[in-house]
């Protein structure tokens, strides 16, 4: 399969030609340099491809997932009819957005950015945020050995936290916190995932840390936490996140 990359402003722009096959190792490769190098909105010209396979299926979720883990976006565009049936019984076109031409797909990725940062804004302004000093334990989430066993929250809202005290982790990993509050909210294990590390130049006093947001909080635990924050709240400034 040959691939040709260009630049449409932020989006890369993937022009596919040939068949997707046993040969389609090359594109994930090529979504995994594109993150690496900071791209996180990529588009799949389809327009001169004529075949595509399990094998070549396969690459194209796992690059998909790749971008998905790292905050990204991948999205088609030029599909023959021939692949969009093969989109349509293997359920990709209900995951992947399919696009007509270049400059609707490229418009997209910018209304999407747009409405994500109004959301975020939004849902930020929902949570007070809570400083405070809190230990906890901090573990990868695909292990259960406790990578920091002594680290700090220093402010906690319900949606994330900045922890002090443990430089293990980097951007985009998908992290576990253990914590203990008292009674009556008691024990809490809250996953999430790095969004922001500490600059020892910039904040010095604050570093080693990161700032984490909880992600797939269940209604009931993440009400509880809020129910925290706000009872101690009376005892510190309030700060809106």
């Amino acid at each position: 399969m040959e691939i040709r990359i260009r630049a449409k402003g932020t989006v890369i722009i993937l022009e596919l030609g040939g068949r997707l096959d046993a040969n389609a190792a090359n594109l994930v490769e090529t979504i995994g340099q594109c993150i690496r190098d900071g791209y996180a909105d990529i588009l799949l010209d389809f327009d001169a491809v004529d075949f595509i396979d399990y094998l070549g299926l396969s690459a194209l979720v796992l690059g998909y997932k790749e971008l998905m883990n790292n905050k990204g976006r991948l999205k088609v565009v030029n599909l023959p009819l021939h692949l969009k049936e093969v989109f349509s019984l293997t359920g990709l076109d209900r995951s992947i957005d399919i696009y007509a031409t270049e400059d609707l797909a490229v418009n997209s990725f910018k209304e999407d950015r747009a409405i994500e940062e109004i959301k975020k804004m939004h849902l930020r302004r929902r949570f007070k945020r809570l400083f405070i000093d809190l230990k906890i334990e901090l573990r990868p989430k695909d292990s259960l050995t406790p990578t920091c066993l002594n680290a700090d929250i220093l402010n906690l809202s319900g949606v994330g936290a900045y922890i002090y005290g443990c430089d293990q982790f980097k951007l985009g990993d998908e992290v576990i916190l253990k914590l203990r509050l008292p009674t009556p909210f008691g024990d809490m294990e809250l996953a999430a995932r790095v969004t922001w590390l500490c600059d020892k130049q910039v904040q010095p006093q604050t570093y080693p840390g990161m700032g984490v947001e909880f992600s797939h909080i269940p209604p009931e635990v993440q009400e509880k936490l809020v129910a925290f924050i706000d009872k101690n709240l009376s005892l510190t400034p309030i700060d809106e996140e």
